[in-house]
């Protein structure tokens, strides 16, 4: 935001004298809001994936039915992504986080009444509304931490909800399974996503959106000139142009919402195989114990928390698209040594964290750079457009390791060819991405891409 926000948008978000320079204690207290949705967000996310063997071991369904299942989720997950940026747009960012929250809460106590495959697939598809939670906060508490100078760091502690929530699943659902089933590890998912949800409704609406809901009543009565006025007021970005998909396309975007998509795309594929694919690929290219491999997933969960931390921190200092491409040409590298490095135990679980601590942790300050870099009439849009790409390139991650791998090419060559390469990839699509440094001036004029 601009340090010449005024505070007629500020006096109407309580608790916020000014936007530029928010109070410490809202500052900690969206933080903290902000990390437990994200955190039970993830806990229903991988929930899923966690209690698969249990769940069709209980239908009685095949291995190729459980992948078609994943396949159709997948699918889903898309889908109902594509609702949450119009959503943050035009209704608003804290109506924007009780939905996610409340729709990752109903999706997990839904699940425990599926019935059978389709009923799962048309129930789980509503995750979406939980892998979305990130962009949310993203928009939400970029707009309300103002011109914070470690606001990236202060982000990076909110993003590391993904490995907390990770091991928090794992943890409680190990607890639980015996006693309560797979349908009742959802049911005690969902309670306290629920309660975050609520807790949403203590916390205010950003100062930007209010700016941007005045200024749109202001040009819907024909006052353009105050409407402008306004926007530059309240440090927006002056656009006549609404709010939705077809602007992030337009020419002063389109190359940077692409290249955003596509480095979504590229690094997801990555992370099915490298992360979701892990420990397959440790067993099968380099020929470690599966009881090592469970270790390394735990490794794993530690490398992503202080790879987003320090990535965070980073971000702060030489920006963020400099340290999204740096954190993944990293991990590229990292990731090509493992498979074709040294085959010690040691080595490889090092390198391996080592990857997964420059292909996670980047997702700090990548998110945050997504709602620095998009225009704030439509940066949920925006964000939501690129973010959604992750499923669509773990799907394509999937597909291309197993026709390497029916092609007759070793686990080595083919998590090569479907992962590594994916995470070049997207640090070398990057470039094209537009170049704002919002280190020292929050919100500049948008330039033509």
């Amino acid at each position: 935001m601009n340090t010449s926000a005024t505070s007629s948008s500020a006096a109407e978000t309580p608790g916020i004298t000014d936007p530029d320079t928010p109070p410490r204690k809202l500052v900690v207290r969206a933080s903290v809001i902000c990390f437990l949705a994200w955190v039970f967000s993830v806990y229903d996310f991988t929930l899923f994936g966690t209690l698969l063997p249990k769940i069709a071991e209980d239908f009685g369904w095949s291995t190729a039915t459980a992948a078609n299942v994943v396949t159709g989720v997948t699918a889903g997950t898309f889908v109902v992504s594509l609702c949450v940026g119009p959503i943050l747009d035009r209704f608003g960012r804290r109506p924007a986080l009780m939905i996610t929250s409340a729709g990752a809460a109903l999706t997990s106590a839904a699940t425990a009444l599926a019935g059978g495959a389709i009923s799962m697939v048309g129930i789980r598809a509503f995750s979406g509304f939980g892998y979305s939670e990130e962009v949310v906060n993203t928009v939400y508490l970029n707009e309300i931490y103002g011109k914070h100078p470690r606001r990236g760091l202060l982000f990076s502690f909110v993003q590391s909800g993904w490995p907390v929530g990770a091991l928090v699943g794992a943890g409680v659902t190990a607890l639980t399974l015996p006693t309560f089933g797979w349908r009742g590890s959802f049911v005690i998912a969902a309670v306290p996503a629920l309660v975050i949800a609520l807790l949403m409704r203590t916390l205010p609406e950003s100062p930007v959106f209010l700016g941007l809901k005045k200024a749109r009543a202001l040009r819907a009565e024909g006052r353009r000139a105050e409407a402008e006025a306004v926007e530059k007021s309240a440090g927006i970005e002056t656009d006549a142009s609404k709010a939705g998909l077809r602007e992030v396309f337009a020419p002063a975007l389109r190359r940077h919402t692409l290249c955003l998509s596509a480095a979504w795309l590229l690094n997801w594929m990555g992370i099915q195989i490298f992360s979701v694919l892990g420990t397959t690929v440790l067993v099968e290219a380099k020929g470690v114990s599966f009881s090592s491999a469970l270790l390394v997933l735990v490794l794993a969960n530690l490398a992503g928390f202080f790879g987003y931390v320090f990535h965070g921190w980073l971000g702060d200092r030489i920006g963020r698209r400099t340290t999204i491409i740096i954190g993944w040409s990293c991990g590229g590298v990292a990731m090509t040594a493992m498979l074709f490095g040294p085959t010690s135990t040691a080595a490889v679980i090092g390198l391996y964290a080592l990857g997964l601590f420059f292909l996670t942790g980047p997702y700090s300050a990548m998110l945050f750079y997504m709602s620095e870099s998009f225009p704030e009439q439509v940066r949920g849009v925006g964000s939501n457009v690129a973010h959604t790409m992750g499923p669509v390139g773990a799907i394509v991650g999937s597909a291309l390791l197993g026709a390497l791998l029916s092609a007759g090419a070793s686990m080595t060559v083919a998590a090569f060819v479907a992962g590594a390469v994916g995470i070049f990839g997207s640090g070398l699509v990057m470039l094209g991405a537009r170049d704002v440094d919002r280190r020292r001036t929050p919100v500049p004029a948008p330039a033509a891409v």
